[in-house]
Parts: structure tokens; sequence; C-alpha cells
């Protein structure tokens, strides 16, 4: 093990006990395969499940697992009218797991995310029976302040440049704290804790993943 791994290992169990006060379930895996398994693992076969925008489900390999996997798709990709997104949100609403990552978790084990239409955040606050966020340990940050100048700063820039937004940091590659209208910063969520035990629970992944 590297001194590396070694310190991702020490910082994730003492994220993790943090995230047990706030009644949050949290796991540590050394690379991706690994966390693709667990997250599977946590998942029994027939679940409906949904997902938010994530480079990292992706980076993982997650995505691609679940989409071949023994559940309940509901993809969001595949609504081609305003009519049939709203039935499919409807179903998000109601599923039984919902996938993301966080944009930023702090070592006392808060969750901080900042989404431009709010449906994201909205599902990581209320509705789907389960929360899976899955994070590379790039995510972390040592309060609440610094993730959101993380988010701000590191992760919103690639993002809208990945979706092809006209915004000030799309530009210069920092916050300008625009009023663009391609704006992705409209809400900023800080998950201080679960109202349900167990219901979120957070995968901690000893790489980099996604922004």
């Amino acid at each position: 093990m590297t001194p590396k791994q070694l310190s991702y290992e020490k910082t994730a169990a003492t994220i993790i006990k943090n995230l047990a006060k706030r009644q949050m379930e949290g796991y540590y895996c050394p690379d991706s395969a690994s966390a693709v398994q667990k997250a599977l693992s946590l998942m029994p076969e027939g679940s409906s499940i949904a997902w938010g925008g994530s480079m990292s489900l992706i980076d993982s390999g997650l995505m691609a697992a679940v989409k071949s996997g023994p559940y309940q798709i509901i993809d969001r990709d595949r609504a081609k009218t305003p009519e049939e997104m709203k039935k499919l949100y409807a179903e998000v609403v109601c599923s039984d797991y919902f996938l993301m990552s966080t944009n930023a978790i702090t070592m006392d084990g808060e969750l901080i995310n900042i989404d431009g239409r709010g449906n994201r955040v909205a599902f990581l606050c209320y509705g789907p029976s389960n929360v899976l966020i899955l994070a590379g340990m790039n995510k972390v940050v040592s309060d609440v302040p610094s993730g959101f100048k993380r988010v701000r700063d590191i992760a919103t820039p690639p993002n809208t440049t990945r979706l092809n937004k006209n915004t000030p940091c799309a530009v210069t590659g920092r916050c300008e704290n625009c009023f663009s209208p391609d704006c992705i910063c409209s809400q900023f969520v800080m998950t201080r804790r679960s109202g349900i035990p167990g219901r979120i629970k957070v995968i901690l992944v000893g790489e980099e993943l996604g922004y």
C-alpha cells in the first residue's frame, strides 16, 4: 500500500465515523472495481433504480453495471416530450435507489452539492427510498465553506464545458458568481444528516473520479 493509499484509507475511516453520527452509512473501497461490486451488493435484484447526472458514476463503471444488471431502470434519457419527462420524474420519486455522486464531502461527513435545475438535489433530500452516493477521494474537503469553493472553482467550470454551457466560468475557468441564462449553480444544498436512518449511503473510492 502506497502512502497515498494509506492516507485515503485513514481519511475515509474518519469520514465514515462522522457519517454514522449523521445517520448516514459509509463505506470505503480502494478502487472503482470494488466500489462497483459494493454498490451492486447494496441493491437487491429487481430494485427500481434512477440516477442524477454524474461523471463519477460513469468513470467508475457503475452506470454500465447497473444498466446491464437485473434491475428496473428508470432512464430519464428515454423521455422524448415534457409530458414523458414529468412521468419519469414521478417514477424517480418512488424509486428504490437513486444513484449520484456528491460535489464535495467534508471530513465531518457533510455533503455539499450545487445543482442547476434542482432535480438531483431534490431526490437527495426527499423521495427515493435509498440514495447511493459514489465519490472519489478527490471530493474530500476540510469544511463546508471549502466544499462550496471546491464546487464553484473546481467542479463547475469543467461541467459547464462538458454540457456546452455559455457561462463565464466556461471561459475563465473559475466561478464568476454569474446569473447567466446557462448558469448551472441555482441550488446550493448542504446535507447535514439523513432524516431517515441509513437512507443515504456513501461509498468513498480511493481514486480520483469525476470533477
